[in-house]
């Protein structure tokens, strides 16, 4: 899908030193895991794949235009329309995309929309694919980190570790948000990815 192309700001995050070693690292992660996906993609993600089982569509387009309106930067908004189009046509070459009707309504379909398609049409639980979810995106940041911060192996196992718990609880929270819970309250990863749109020497897209 290309997520390996973008890092959610974690790159300014590095130039800006607010992210300097294994240890500010998984800070940052944890505050991003419970304050900003865990308030959005995680609890959204059951929402989206409970409409897709139900073939709501009102409520497709309700939850996918929510949580693009949510996208609080251009490069954090452009990340998630380029993953939902890649996953989308991953979806169509397996013969698994949503049909017609669907996409007529769904213009421009977000990356977590698209996800719990493809977690209605594998089968997938609501706590599966969430936890399925969180880990990916664990795993992209680590990825990046290792990229922008030389952060090794070693060091980012270790953060893995330290976070697979709360990834665990952060879904927990996130089964239990009532609608007007929802949103981000991540006010330093909109000021990363926003430095980043102008940061002079970039490896990432966001």
């Amino acid at each position: 899908m290309g997520a390996f192309a973008w890092s959610q700001g974690l790159e300014s995050a590095f130039e800006l030193d607010w992210v300097r070693d294994e240890a500010s690292l998984g800070d940052w992660l944890e505050g991003v895991l419970f304050d900003g996906i865990g308030r959005l993609e995680l609890p959204l993600l059951p929402r989206l794949l409970r409409a897709w089982r139900a073939e709501d569509v009102a409520a497709l387009v309700e939850w996918n235009d929510w949580l693009l309106a949510a996208r609080e930067t251009r490069e954090l908004l452009e990340e998630d329309v380029q993953l939902g189009h890649s996953l989308r046509r991953w979806l169509e070459g397996l013969g698994l995309a949503p049909e017609p009707g669907v996409l007529a309504r769904l213009e421009t379909l977000a990356y977590v929309t698209l996800f719990a398609r493809a977690a209605r049409m594998r089968g997938l639980d609501e706590r599966t694919a969430t936890l399925g979810f969180g880990w990916a995106w664990l795993e992209n940041q680590l990825g990046a980190a290792c990229k922008a911060l030389r952060l090794g192996q070693s060091a980012a196992q270790r953060v893995i570790e330290r976070l697979r718990p709360r990834l665990i609880e952060a879904v927990d929270i996130a089964e239990t948000l009532a609608d007007d819970e929802l949103g981000p309250v991540t006010p330093g990863v909109t000021l990363a990815s926003a430095l980043h749109e102008t940061q002079y020497s970039r490896l990432f897209r966001s």
